[in-house]
């Protein structure tokens, strides 16, 4: 076990802020200030004196002295001091040009130049000027960013990448090839699915070393030019397809969008001409701090290589803009649901080894059409939204009857019926019609059928719904025969004496017909159920998907729950809306307080409660006086007697208003009665 031994020399780190120096006021260091101690205490004293903060001697000659010899705030110093110690990253991914340019901007605000180095750098930000530049000064772009690293400094030691053998390159088609819905020759298909197979077979690297082919002689690309002709006869025929599509739905700009307009060449690569596992030659475009490297490999969509947080602190020296790098794609995605198309690793300079955070899952798009979360989630290959496990059985639930189509035909035969009666009562009315023949275009409306009002029932008022029904819905020839012979077999029971009971209309059957249907579907729906549950259990598979419920333990406290008494109020003391109202609680309160009566209720609507409330209070106040006034009469007959001071009637008057006392549907809580304490006790 190793102990770290204090040393006797210490090291302190570079200051914050190092042209603003600290003032210590400790007795041992008053030999900083010779001259301010001098004028102070210029006779020894007996006595030291200590002064508070608000009251200490200062001067404008000591803040001259010792005071903040700048100007700088301590968001500019830590800023400051984040970039002189390398800390930064996002500063040191920046070109020279974008530098420059974020520091002659002082929050927007127009900045004018003053050196002709500012203003030339100003002008190389324009891409005519800079390729105006390099062909005066004839170099290339590579040779004119490798200069701007060397003038910054900031070229490291490259990193060596060791390699297990050598790194054998060969031109493979696609195993994805063709594209979904997209139709090529079936020959040419197999012939060019033929080297796929050729990629099984084992390679000796020592044999391979020495039989080394350079130039195109002996290499096998029948299969991959049979590829390129189909892929450019895909690419003739969606190209313009892919580009409006882009514009649909990437309208806002991002690193590692599809390359359109006046950024679209003609020799670009689309998305199919790629597969994992191809290693390819890029350039580095773009470095973001939270996404990662962006690499121009020659297609549409630039490759993203995932790189976050501080892993660019010892990535940031080795991964610049403008270098070209070898990469090898990881994954090949759907460009409409993932943001970054194409995954890659750095395969030259590898540094692969200084990657710590990684993405869990690749950034995704969220749109507007995606209104199911599960089904998004299972298509970009995440897991489900955790979920309370409802702990139901479908498999014991029981079945169902109830068909939604049976609401609307006792509507339809409500209707009918009503229709019917009108024609008896009123046949005058449709004299001349026939009922088949009956329209309501003016007076229905199919938007607005439901109308939602309130009517009294028994003194109350409740809400009501009215459905009003097309005409051409019913069927009021069939209910018209029906109801005729109804009539007939009423008028012959009558004549025997009998009494005539309908036991069911013609759309009463066909209700049942309805539920029976549905009652069998579900029973189908069980049984197959049941069938499901015993296959998975014979093979050893769980019933439910992996991952979809989660137990009870796992929502913490962290996580809401609707149901947790933690939640129920919004702070201390107040509820919240949703919870039980005043009366409720009252109510609540009210039974509680009656001993062996706890589930007392009482039915009364709040009107008559209160009337009753009003009768009681008269009637015990009209008590009240006249016991006060007999009492008066007592006193003037007996004014020696002392038992007739105390009013005995509020022991016997349980209506005596207590104060404090709740009032419940008309009902006081009587606190201080013992009605029901000893029922259940013998």
């Amino acid at each position: 076990m190793q102990i770290l031994q204090t040393p006797h020399f210490f090291s302190f780190s570079k200051p914050l802020n190092p042209s603003s120096p600290k003032l210590s006021f400790h007795p041992h260091h008053f030999h900083r200030f010779p001259s301010f101690f001098k004028t102070q205490f210029s006779k020894p004293l007996t006595a030291p004196k200590s002064f508070s903060s608000d009251e200490f001697p200062v001067d404008e000659t000591f803040l001259e002295n010792f005071g903040p010899k700048d100007k700088e705030t301590e968001d500019e110093a830590r800023h400051r001091n984040w970039i002189e110690r390398g800390w930064a990253p996002w500063e040191e991914i920046l070109t020279p040009e974008a530098d420059f340019a974020r520091k002659s901007l002082n929050e927007g605000e127009e900045v004018p130049l003053q050196t002709p180095e500012a203003i030339e750098a100003f002008k190389m930000l324009k891409p005519s000027y800079r390729l105006k530049k390099m062909k005066e000064m004839g170099i290339t772009e590579d040779e004119w960013y490798r200069k701007q690293f060397e003038i910054k400094g900031d070229i490291p030691e490259p990193l060596e990448t060791l390699w297990a053998g050598p790194l054998a390159l060969t031109h493979v088609p696609p195993r994805d090839w063709p594209p979904r819905g997209w139709e090529v020759d079936r020959e040419e298909l197999e012939f060019i699915r033929e080297a796929h197979k050729l990629q099984a077979v084992r390679v000796d690297l020592e044999k391979l070393e020495k039989e080394v082919i350079t130039g195109e002689a002996d290499m096998g690309l029948e299969r991959y030019k049979v590829f390129l002709k189909q892929y450019k006869e895909w690419v003739d025929a969606n190209k313009d397809r892919l580009e409006e599509e882009s514009y649909k739905y990437d309208q806002d700009y991002y690193p590692g969008r599809r390359k359109r307009g006046k950024d679209y060449k003609e020799e670009m690569y689309e998305l199919p001409f790629y597969y994992p596992g191809q290693i390819c030659e890029g350039k580095v475009t773009t470095l973001h701090l939270y996404q990662g490297a962006f690499v121009d490999i020659g297609g549409v969509y630039d490759g993203w290589v995932p790189i976050k947080g501080n892993d660019w602190y010892w990535i940031r020296h080795h991964i610049k803009v403008g270098m070209h790098v070898i990469v090898e794609i990881l994954a090949k995605r759907d460009p409409y649901r993932f943001r970054f198309p194409i995954e890659m690793r750095f395969v030259h300079p590898n540094i692969d080894h200084l990657i710590f955070n990684t993405f869990d899952f690749p950034p995704i798009f969220h749109r507007d059409e995606d209104t199911n979360p599960d089904e998004l989630l299972r298509d970009c290959g995440r897991p489900p939204v955790p979920r309370k496990d409802p702990g139901a059985k479908p498999e014991e639930e029981p079945l169902l009857s109830n068909h939604p189509y049976v609401d609307k035909l006792w509507q339809i035969h409500a209707a009918e019926q009503m229709i019917l009666d009108d024609l008896e009562a009123n046949p005058e009315k449709y004299e001349g019609k026939k009922l088949s023949e009956l329209t309501d275009d003016d007076d229905y409306d199919e938007e607005n059928n439901v109308q939602y009002t309130k009517a009294y029932y028994k003194k109350s008022l409740l809400p009501k719904m009215v459905l009003k029904t097309s005409v051409k819905e019913l069927d009021l020839e069939a209910a018209l025969t029906e109801r005729e012979l109804h009539n007939k077999l009423r008028r012959e029971a009558k004549d025997r004496g009998e009494e005539y009971k309908i036991s069911k209309f013609r759309r009463n059957i066909e209700m049942d017909e309805y539920d029976f249907l549905h009652w069998r579907r579900s029973f189908e729906e069980r049984e197959a159920l049941i069938r499901d549950i015993s296959c998975l259990q014979a093979l050893g598979l769980p019933l439910e998907e992996p991952g979809r419920y989660k137990a009870a333990s796992y929502f913490g406290k962290d996580q809401y729950d609707p149901s947790n008494p933690l939640y129920r109020y919004d702070y201390w003391g107040e509820p919240k809306n949703s919870e039980k109202s005043k009366q409720e609680r009252m109510t609540d309160a009210h039974n509680k307080s009656i001993v062996g009566k706890g589930t007392v209720w009482y039915e009364m609507s709040y009107d008559d409660a209160i009337k009753q409330k009003m009768r009681r209070e008269a009637r015990s106040k009209g008590k009240i006086q006249k016991e006060a006034d007999d009492d008066e009469k007592r006193e003037q007959g007996s004014d020696d007697e002392d038992d007739d001071d105390f009013d005995y009637s509020i022991l016997s008057e349980s209506s005596f208003e207590f104060p404090n006392q709740p009032l419940v549907n008309g009902t006081e809580s009587s606190s201080i009665s013992d009605e029901g304490m000893f029922e259940n006790q013998r």
